[in-house]
């Protein structure tokens, strides 16, 4: 007969797995289920991705054209003037294109002339200097300026500041 002494310790098998767990070994054996789970998983994705997967057919290509631009609309947002408006601007007598809104002279020096063209901001212009292509303030008295093609010779546009109504 085998006789041990008694320690005292009464063996337990779930405390010693506890021990075990505790003792280093669980991380490990965590991170190599979770491996074998994922290879699992994505065997089986393949398998079933393979399985489920019938044969290719070929679609037949739709032929694409290219979108059709608006040209009007396109030179419209990029500032362009529609012909109408084109040809109403230069169907328009050149005085009412032009507003005197004041001047400036003294004797013997010439003078300037606030001008307005076409709506636009109005600018001053002194005696001599171009408005416009083909167009020179040539001289400015008492109530009007007078444009021409040049300084000297016959003038082409008489303009008249307006009454001032007190």
């Amino acid at each position: 007969m085998n006789k041990r002494a008694f320690s005292g310790r009464v063996f337990n098998p779930v405390a010693s797995a506890a021990v075990g767990w505790a003792g280093g070994r669980f991380w490990p054996a965590l991170a190599a289920g979770l491996f074998w789970m994922a290879a699992g998983l994505s065997a089986g994705y393949w398998v079933l991705r393979a399985w489920g997967q019938g044969p290719l057919t070929p679609l037949a290509a739709l032929a694409v054209s290219a979108p059709q631009a608006d040209v009007a609309a396109v030179a419209r947002a990029l500032g362009s003037r529609s012909q109408q408006a084109m040809a109403e601007a230069a169907s328009t007598p050149t005085a009412t294109r032009y507003r005197l809104l004041g001047l400036a002279a003294r004797p013997g020096q010439g003078g300037a002339a606030l001008i307005a063209v076409d709506d636009q901001p109005p600018r001053p212009v002194r005696v001599g200097d171009s408005l416009e292509a083909g167009l020179v303030l040539q001289s400015v008295n008492g109530r009007e300026a007078r444009l021409g093609p040049q300084r000297t010779g016959p003038s082409t546009v008489r303009l008249t500041l307006p009454v001032v109504e007190d």
